[in-house]
């Protein structure tokens, strides 16, 4: 990193070298956005995962996501959850879909609001 940053003459220089070193562009942010919302469209809970670990698996993808300036209520959060769990909580679910106020509801750890 030094030698990337070592002919830069004031901090706003360094700041602006380091930031497009670790950010990219706007075509590698672009890039970045578009494989975060696949891995968040794509994402179930595994065989043999507790909703502990899938939770945390999941906030860490909203949490990249929203770092890349993509942000979700918490029912679209829900209902994503509620999506990538196994036929064997379709019971539970059902439950929550019904409650009136899915807003309430999202992943443990990551609600943005």
């Amino acid at each position: 990193m030094f030698s990337k940053i070592k002919n830069c003459t004031t901090a706003k220089d360094i700041w602006e070298k380091l930031t497009q070193i670790c950010e990219g562009n706007d075509e590698t942010k672009e890039n970045k956005l578009t494989v975060a919302e696949q891995k968040y469209e794509a994402i179930k809970m595994k065989d043999g995962e507790t909703m502990a670990e899938f939770d945390e698996r999941f906030s860490a993808v909203v949490i990249e996501l929203n770092s890349l300036g993509k942000e979700y209520i918490n029912r679209e959060l829900a209902l994503k959850v509620m999506r990538a769990l196994p036929k064997e909580w379709d019971v539970k679910t059902m439950a929550m879909r019904e409650s009136k106020d899915l807003n309430k509801l999202g992943c443990m750890t990551c609600s943005p609001t």
